[in-house]
């Protein structure tokens, strides 16, 4: 049996314990950190030893269909005491002991249900290795995730405290303007309002990346885990050139969800065959030798012996009648078998539609990333006007304001978008089943060295 898809990629543990107590200084890469989590997630390591376990049960079905051997023994001392009725009868008391050894081979020659269970063994298997091949896919997203959640929120903390910065130098314009006659109390208050508003921001975000820091940790096992920032922001990933229908072909047959699904409908048909061989007959072939030790004779005579007995033999069952429990067991498995073929059809379903959203959202989104880009320029270019026409009396201080205030959560927006698009593709990737540690490679690349 060859499954291609079950990778085992081991951490060594000098480099685990090095990087779970790496320094806080050193900034650390997504690659870095994944590789930190698979060798501390609890989810990962309990789906490791899943997989482990369903590998050991899946061979315990070869006992069915093997020859399978058994030796016994036995050993007794008997006390025989003779008094017969008859006088003329000598009486005998004596004691003797008889031990006897016998090693017994049986091979199945037909057994239809153990064939059906060794069947199902290699289903499991199968099942257990595309569990593990999700549990893989959710830990790359999850870190992944918790990576950029944190870069986003420090990009949201900094543009808070610039804004801040901006409001608070408008605000001393707007005082000295006022205090020279130039402007109103109006423009104070507006530019003393964002500046509150802009604090209370400020606190926000820093609790938010106090959070999204904390995630992290809790996700990669660090102390202080510090992600590496981007170190190129005018390329990110090209646009899917598949269509969405390739993608959701690819789904179907890929996607560890759907094999799942479908392998347990093919343990629910095989469990079918295995009731339904209740009904049937078993053939088995039988060797056996045996040999019996009278040490001291036996009950009949005092002279001691070895007996042996080699044999052969072929044993037929037929089951006749089991008080309806075999009808009623294929009813049932009939009905589970109804069930999975149900499930699989609706994880089918759940992940074409699950690879459409992704799909559609990372198109939207490199879309979004280029006119959030754009945006940005225009929104710097309207800011530098009404700071112009604030110069010279033409704009009122809260046309300043709101630019400022534009302009920064653009760059907020942005610096998300650009995120979001990194973790939509791998999104995409595990929606379609093809998610794999290499496509984090593409996304280190763009990180700062």
């Amino acid at each position: 049996m060859k499954f291609s898809r079950i990778l085992f990629r081991t951490l060594p543990l000098a480099a685990a314990v090095a990087l779970t107590f790496a320094s806080a200084a050193q900034a650390q890469s997504l690659v870095d950190m994944y590789e930190a989590a698979r060798g501390y997630d609890a989810s990962f390591i309990s789906a490791k030893a899943q997989f482990e376990a369903n590998l050991a049960k899946a061979n315990q079905t070869l006992g069915g269909v093997l020859p399978n051997i058994a030796l016994s023994a036995s050993a007794s001392r008997t006390y025989f005491d003779f008094r017969p009725d008859t006088p003329t009868v000598p009486a005998q008391q004596r004691f003797y002991g008889t031990g006897s050894a016998a090693i017994t081979l049986t091979q199945p020659i037909y057994r239809p249900a153990a064939w059906a269970a060794y069947k199902q063994g290699g289903r499991l298997l199968e099942q257990a290795a595309a569990q593990y091949e999700a549990a893989e896919q959710d830990l790359l997203v999850r870190v992944s995730q918790a990576y950029f959640d944190v870069l986003t929120s420090e990009d949201s903390l900094a543009s808070v405290q610039a804004q801040k910065q901006a409001v608070q130098e408008q605000l001393a314009s707007a005082k000295r303007n006022f205090e020279v006659g130039t402007s109103t109390i109006t423009g104070v208050r507006d530019a003393q309002a964002r500046f509150d508003l802009s604090t209370a921001q400020e606190i926000a975000a820093e609790n938010d990346l106090r959070i999204k820091r904390l995630a992290l940790d809790l996700a990669v096992g660090m102390s202080n885990a510090k992600p590496k920032r981007l170190a190129n922001h005018s390329q990110l990933i090209p646009t899917p050139a598949e269509d969405v229908s390739i993608w959701v072909t690819q789904s179907e047959t890929s996607s560890p969800a759907v094999r799942q699904a479908q392998l347990a409908l093919e343990v629910a048909t095989l469990e079918v065959d295995k009731a339904m061989a209740g009904h049937k007959p078993t053939l088995d072939a039988q060797l056996a030798y045996s040999g019996i030790r009278n040490d001291g004779g036996n009950a009949t005579g005092a002279v001691s012996s070895h007996i042996y007995n080699p044999s052969a033999a072929i044993v037929l069952n037929v089951p006749i009648f089991a008080g309806f429990a075999t009808q009623y067991r294929v009813k049932e498995t009939v009905s589970l078998e109804n069930k999975a073929r149900s499930d699989f059809e609706n994880a089918r379903r759940n992940t074409a539609q699950a690879t459409r959203t992704a799909y559609f959202g990372l198109v939207a989104g490199l879309s979004q990333v280029k006119a959030l880009e754009a945006a940005e320029t225009s929104t710097k270019s309207a800011l530098d006007a009404n700071k112009l026409g604030y110069s010279v009396g033409v704009n009122i201080n809260i046309d300043v304001l709101n630019s400022q205030s534009q302009l920064y959560q653009t760059k907020r927006d942005l610096a998300k978008a650009r995120y979001d698009v990194l973790v939509g593709n791998l999104k995409l990737r595990q929606a379609s089943g093809t998610l794999t540690p290499q496509d984090l490679q593409p996304i280190n690349a763009l990180l700062a060295p």
